[in-house]
């Protein structure tokens, strides 16, 4: 026993921890392994002590420190089924590599920046990978952007677009009026449906060059369809294991943000032309309505939305709308095993519950309320 508390071992460099999450009624924090893709959970007293693993402590100064803050120090059993985890997963330094064949280990998958197969599904859906390497392409964007990536220069960018949406909200009446007329034009039709594609392959960008603003990885840039339907996508890896909680925010609201940003030279445009019957005035308030409702609705925090990853990062929450349906049928099931729960855990997924409805709710009497305004001007 004595040789194994003086061991120092440490995890490999590469291998991810995320902050502490809230899933159901644990607190959970995840474990990823980047080279090969494997990832799982662990609790809070398994994440004090692999934190810990840094090669400079033993493991008798982490079962001290250990002791101290949960009260009972650790025998060579738990120490020995720690290790034998992580081992087994290929996670300590000097261990197996992940590509050994001394062992079983999990099933790899594509890391960032690794040529994956390209071409996966069918004719009707499916995704086609655009992009060789896009950690390193999304690296090039990112510098080349970075100037405008600074805090002042974002603040004003911000404002440009806060001062268009007031705008817009002002002239509602016209805007809804002009996409009555887009519909009955279809050269104009066209054209914004064009530059609404435009916006969302920007959309997905921007989510790649923010995390690679902030730290993160992106895995794979592509296009996505499901016929007639065809968009690209952009994804992030690692987000989930970005200490800063604004960096996580930052990554999941900057598609959002790069759509209004894609609008505002139209505002521009549309606001020097004159108001009345000019086609170009319509189309672009058509173009304006539409962009406009594109980013705020991704805002939206119900699944699968940015503004759902968005409330789930900044309450550090992991499956928020599953977790607070399965909370709910437990609270109508046995009150009791609800009332379990911690007290943060009951009030943010009856709080979601309660406020998504309501959400919806509202969101589909709009809906209706926009059909029957179109319908009877």
């Amino acid at each position: 026993m004595t040789g194994l508390l003086d061991h120092r071992p440490a995890l490999r460099p590469e291998v991810l921890l995320s902050p502490p999450l809230l899933d159901g009624p644990a607190t959970v924090h995840l474990v990823k392994d980047p080279v090969s893709g494997a990832s799982f959970e662990i609790g809070p007293k398994e994440h004090f002590l692999v934190s810990r693993l840094d090669g400079s402590r033993s493991l008798a100064e982490i079962g001290t420190e250990y002791g101290r803050v949960f009260g009972r120090r650790l025998g060579e059993g738990n120490w020995q089924q720690l290790l034998a985890l992580l081992g087994s997963r290929r996670l300590l330094a000097g261990g197996p590599a992940p590509d050994s064949d001394s062992g079983p280990a999990p099933e790899p998958v594509p890391a960032a920046g690794a040529p994956g197969k390209p071409l996966r599904g069918t004719l009707l859906r499916g995704t086609l990978r655009l992009v060789a390497d896009a950690d390193a392409t999304t690296a090039r964007l990112h510098r080349a952007l970075r100037p405008l990536l600074h805090p002042a220069v974002l603040g004003v960018l911000l404002l440009g677009c806060l001062a268009m949406e007031t705008v817009l909200a002002l002239s509602l009446g016209e805007l809804v009026d002009a996409c009555g007329w887009l519909l009955r034009h279809p050269a104009p039709l066209l054209a914004v449906a064009t530059l609404m594609w435009l916006s969302t392959a920007l959309h997905e960008f921007a989510h790649g060059i923010a995390a690679r603003h902030v730290g993160g990885t992106v895995g794979e840039i592509g296009l996505r369809w499901r016929l007639p339907v065809a968009i690209m996508y952009c994804t992030v890896d690692n987000y989930r294991f970005l200490r800063r909680r604004r960096h996580q925010l930052a990554v999941a609201a900057a598609g959002a943000f790069a759509n209004l940003l894609f609008l505002l030279p139209f505002w521009l445009w549309w606001a020097a032309l004159p108001t009345g019957d000019d086609p170009t005035r319509r189309a672009l308030s058509a173009l304006l309505l539409i962009g406009s409702a594109q980013a705020l609705v991704n805002l939206i925090p119900l699944p699968p939305l940015d503004g759902y990853t968005m409330l789930g990062h900044g309450l550090r929450v992991t499956r928020l709308a599953p977790a607070s349906s399965g909370y709910l049928r437990l609270r109508m099931r046995d009150r009791a095993a609800a009332a379990a729960y911690p007290p943060r855990a009951r009030r943010l997924y009856l709080g979601y519950a309660v406020g998504s409805t309501a959400l919806v709710l509202l969101l589909a009497a709009a809906l209706a309320g926009a059909f029957w305004y179109a319908a009877t001007t």
